[in-house]
């Protein structure tokens, strides 16, 4: 039972106000100084994800393979906390982790990923044929959102699930999961600064991520009601997305793990309408076809990353511009997700949490991609529709609007999508405030949970900047890639967090395998 924060916990104002500050500042940097601001992140986008780009294909590919290890090995059955029994059923534990992660981003990219892929060079294949576009803009989607990806989610909420209810750290944050390697350096500058960049960080990601689905929420409503789309239109709906999550966030997990099954019935209502309302069977083949092409490719696909760049511009190619992109993307985002995971995952062992957690994110997220992406394709191979051509040309926005008037119920697949969209973002969004929210306090017990009004807090700064940023387009550019930029650092603080897991575990675990041996003994004297 998850009770609120006790009055005797302080707030750490300067986890709560300094990153706040920095985040409003750079804003106004990126607002008044645009072209400043673009050469200089350029500059670091182009070192990070360009240059230093096979570091992160060398980190995805060994934290796989690294969680897989761990599940499968003797550290994977120790619990995460004391109760025998998990504290929610498979069912809902795994709702709360597609929903409440990148569900909205999940729901958005099924829709139009394929569409840039399928006038793109894979593999740098020249005068692909038709079959092979097909092929290729079907796999890619189900790579950049499978197992590695999760991976960045999954191992370090291992770590964080085990620091929270086996070792019971008062404090809820990065710098605590880095105490086995940094030991009391966690408690002095070191520790406050990787705290106020995850932040940072954070918010920065937060408040560009509406970006993408903002234009086609408006555009989908715009389409239902008759009203105009304008920018009025997008706040109206960024209000309605924080008014539901404000209103779950306030009845804590609890109020989350409802919304989360609420999103999962939206989901498959729409996936149905699109899959029985549409191609059913070239939907099903073409991503039987795609699961097959991805796990035959997926060590050339994990490696990739074509050092000539004949796939692109010759300066940065289709690794760089998609694969690299989005792992560094999905990294940004591990801030916060991780910590979520963990602290739901209470009562499941390591082994359960981590293989759990492929099977509810990878299996969601696959099925989003095969039949939301493979409607779309279906109508671009056939001639109904050039999706591809009016991606590139309108944005996908209007792309995706475009494959919803091919349904056979167009208006209740459109209600459905917003529905669904607005969910699926507040439902993200409960998980990041009560994370972030923990940020803010001091010392915070695995059972307990923020104030309210720190929540409430939280939601709101979480939606002010969005709304602000909606008047200029090329910041909302600017802060996501600065987001991306973040993941670099990022990624080598989640470095040091695996290397602290994998000490507390090869240190406790002999600990535990002897009380488990002393109480065996025991109950057999006892018979």
């Amino acid at each position: 039972m998850q009770k609120p924060v006790k009055p005797g916990q302080k707030i750490d104002w300067g986890i709560t106000v300094f990153p706040l500050a920095a985040i409003v500042l750079l804003s106004a940097y990126l607002l008044l100084c645009p072209d400043q601001a673009n050469a200089a992140i350029g500059v670091l986008r182009g070192i990070l994800v360009n240059d230093l780009g096979v570091v992160y294909m060398l980190f995805g590919l060994g934290v796989l393979i690294l969680s897989l290890v761990i599940a499968f090995s003797r550290y994977g059955n120790i619990q995460l906390g004391a109760s025998k029994k998990p504290r929610y059923s498979s069912f809902t534990w795994g709702a709360m982790i597609f929903t409440s992660t990148m569900a909205a981003d999940i729901l958005y990219w099924s829709l139009c990923e394929w569409s840039y892929y399928y006038s793109e060079m894979p593999f740098a294949m020249e005068n692909m044929t038709l079959a092979q576009k097909q092929d290729w803009s079907s796999a890619y989607p189900l790579f950049h959102w499978g197992p590695i990806p999760w991976a960045f989610y999954i191992l370090p909420a291992a770590a964080y699930g085990y620091m929270m209810h086996v070792k019971k750290s008062p404090r809820q944050r990065m710098s605590e999961a880095c105490r086995p390697i940094l030991g009391k350096k966690v408690d002095g500058p070191l520790g406050k600064a990787i705290d106020l960049f995850a932040v940072i960080g954070l918010l920065a990601a937060t408040a560009t991520t509406f970006s993408t689905a903002t234009p086609l929420l408006s555009g989908a409503l715009a389409k239902v009601t008759g009203l105009t789309e304008s920018n009025m239109l997008a706040i109206i709906v960024l209000v309605a997305i924080a008014a539901v999550f404000t209103l779950a966030v306030m009845f804590g997990m609890k109020g989350i793990s409802h919304l989360s099954n609420i999103c999962v019935v939206l989901f498959l209502s729409l996936a149905a309408l699109f899959l029985f309302g549409g191609p059913t069977k070239y939907i099903i083949e073409t991503g039987f076809t795609a699961i097959g092409k991805v796990a035959q490719n997926f060590l050339s696909m994990s490696t990739w990353m074509d050092p000539l760049r004949l796939s692109g511009d010759g300066v940065s190619g289709f690794p760089q511009n998609w694969t690299i992109f989005y792992w560094a993307y999905w990294i940004s985002w591990s801030v916060a997700t991780p910590f979520f995971i963990g602290k739901i995952s209470e009562g499941r062992t390591i082994r359960q949490t981590i293989l759990g957690a492929y099977i509810a994110g990878v299996s969601a997220t696959f099925m989003s991609f095969i039949v939301f992406g493979n409607y779309g394709l279906h109508l671009q191979v056939t001639g109904q529709a050039d999706i591809a051509g009016l991606t590139a040309s309108e944005g996908a926005s209007s792309a995706i609007l475009t494959i919803f008037e091919h349904l056979p119920l167009p208006t209740v697949g459109l209600i459905l999508l917003v529905l669904a969209m607005i969910a699926f973002y507040a439902s993200t969004f409960d998980a990041l405030t009560m994370v972030i929210a923990s940020y803010s306090v001091k010392n915070i017990g695995q059972d307990e949970e923020p104030g309210k009004k720190l929540r409430i807090f939280w939601c709101v700064v979480f939606i002010v900047l969005p709304i602000a940023l909606l008047f200029n387009q090329s910041t909302l550019s600017l802060l996501q890639t600065l987001s991306i930029c973040a993941a670099f650092p990022i990624m080598l603080i989640i470095g040091v967090i695996i290397a602290g897991f994998l000490k507390n575990l090869k240190k406790d675990l002999p600990k535990k395998e002897a009380i488990i041996l002393t109480e065996k003994d025991s109950g057999e004297e006892s018979h």
